[in-house]
């Protein structure tokens, strides 16, 4: 018995002593953790998740794409780089003519609709040309109104106004137009424009006139050179009597220049035609007309008009103006556009004189006839040619 009690007692010591030592080791475990716990809060605020990824310097941190190599490039057509580092591109130039026809019935000056490609016959320097597509287009109109107004006479000045109306009724709400007048000089009194209200205080501003010359041919020069800047298909209306006063430029420069600008279809409307008629065929414009005949005035507009596949008109009356501008309309917004290559490739600079002739399917002249089987006379308006680019163009 003396044996075993100091070994309990022991034993009991032994649990007593042993328990207090987890307990403080618990209590002190908080403050030896503490300081590595509140270190760690700038890392947790390091996570790439949460709301806080797109602040300050971690936006940079995370493009990988700066130390990472670039994709490599997707195929693409070999090009040649100039010492500047642009590119460009190699162009072969094919030469490709679209030619505006007009065919209209002689009698009721009623556009022919209907043709293919088959009906035209196209001649350039008298060789026949394999004509690759034809179709026919009805499209807004890009017109400058070129007006002699001038102090020469109060009756071609009411002609060309009555003229001037007449076209202006005839507008469409896209249509485009410029107001240019001219005597001694040109005067742009509206540039291209779809507001009616302009064209027509442009018009109403013809009161007093101030020269008596008229330099038609500076005057249409002019006209030609700023419509050669003009994108599309542009017209010109010359309303005026055809002669020529003082310009710089002769008759054969300006025919020169009306060949050498594309796109350009001239419709001119001849002044005094009555007036003349009256006092016997002197063309009734006091002196100046007395060096120019009023038929070679008139000859010169019908040969612009007949350059560039227009028409010319010499009204009498006042009567006759809505049907010529419902010619010139039926001529301006309906139109075949025929596309053929050239046989004559060469870029010479060349005028190339162009031919369309109707042909039915066995290369016989096109006959035409009414229901009544009445044969119809028609005629074939297109320009007379064309120059061919140069090599440097």
């Amino acid at each position: 018995m003396s044996f075993r009690l100091p070994a309990t007692l022991l034993a009991l010591a032994a649990l007593l002593f042993a328990t207090p030592t987890p307990t403080i080791q618990a209590q002190s475990a908080p403050a030896a953790q503490t300081p590595p716990a509140q270190q760690t809060k700038p890392d947790q605020n390091t996570d790439e998740s949460g709301p806080q990824t797109d602040n300050g310097p971690l936006v940079i941190r995370k493009k990988p794409e700066d130390n990472e190599p670039p994709p490599p490039p997707a195929p693409a057509e070999p090009t040649v780089k100039n010492p500047d580092n642009e590119t460009f591109s190699l162009r072969v130039d094919v030469p490709i003519v679209n030619l505006n026809v007009n065919v209209i019935l002689d009698k009721t000056h009623q556009f022919v609709p209907g043709l293919k490609a088959g009906n035209f016959l196209v001649l350039e320097d008298g060789v026949p040309q394999t004509i690759t597509s034809v179709r026919m287009t009805q499209t807004p109109i890009t017109a400058v109104m070129l007006l002699e107004f001038a102090a020469n006479s109060y009756y071609l000045i009411n002609d060309m106004q009555n003229a001037s109306y007449s076209f202006f009724r005839t507008l469409r709400p896209d249509d485009y137009v410029a107001v240019v007048t001219y005597d001694l000089h040109t005067h742009i009194l509206t540039d291209f424009t779809n507001n009616r209200d302009l064209i027509a205080q442009a018009l109403q501003s013809l009161t007093i006139p101030g020269f008596s010359d008229t330099d038609m041919f500076d005057a249409l020069y002019e006209t030609l050179d700023r419509l050669s800047r003009v994108e599309g298909r542009k017209y010109i209306i010359l309303i005026g009597s055809g002669r020529d006063t003082f310009s710089k430029l002769t008759l054969d420069k300006i025919l020169a220049k009306v060949k050498a600008t594309p796109n350009v279809t001239i419709f001119s409307i001849g002044t005094g035609a009555l007036l003349n008629e009256l006092r016997g065929g002197r063309g009734g414009m006091g002196g100046g007309m007395a060096d120019l005949n009023y038929l070679q005035a008139q000859n010169q507009l019908k040969t612009f008009a007949a350059m560039t596949g227009g028409l010319s008109f010499s009204p009498v009356f006042q009567g006759e103006l809505p049907d010529i501008f419902s010619q010139i309309n039926n001529s301006i917004r309906n139109q075949y556009v025929l596309t053929y290559r050239p046989t004559n490739t060469k870029n010479d600079g060349s005028y190339r004189k162009i031919q369309v002739l109707l042909v039915d399917n066995e290369g016989h002249p096109l006959r035409m006839q009414d229901e009544k089987g009445k044969p119809l006379k028609y005629s074939i308006i297109t320009r007379d040619g064309y120059r061919a680019k140069l090599p440097v163009e």
